[in-house]
């Protein structure tokens, strides 16, 4: 599991960030439910996750890595997917 800095702004005027897996999506869901992640929170690949809830993450067990960590190891799984246009 692996979630990146909180620093993308959202909703409610928190900043936020993004929880993936890099094993599968079973594996994301289920540790989303964990956390209390609501279903609306994810998007394609990922879980939008307000800073309020990042320190639960990682002492949950989510490894922190920068943004482009993340991505990187999202795509060399397969499980990166993109936006339809």
């Amino acid at each position: 599991m692996l979630i990146d800095p909180p620093h993308w702004p959202g909703p409610r005027g928190l900043m936020w960030s993004h929880l993936v897996s890099d094993h599968s999506l079973d594996e994301l869901h289920a540790f989303a439910g964990r956390l209390g992640m609501p279903v609306r929170a994810f998007d394609r690949d990922h879980y939008d996750v307000p800073e309020t809830v990042h320190r639960m993450a990682v002492d949950l067990g989510a490894e922190a890595v920068s943004s482009r960590e993340l991505l990187h190891r999202l795509i060399d799984a397969g499980l990166r997917r993109r936006k339809r246009r």
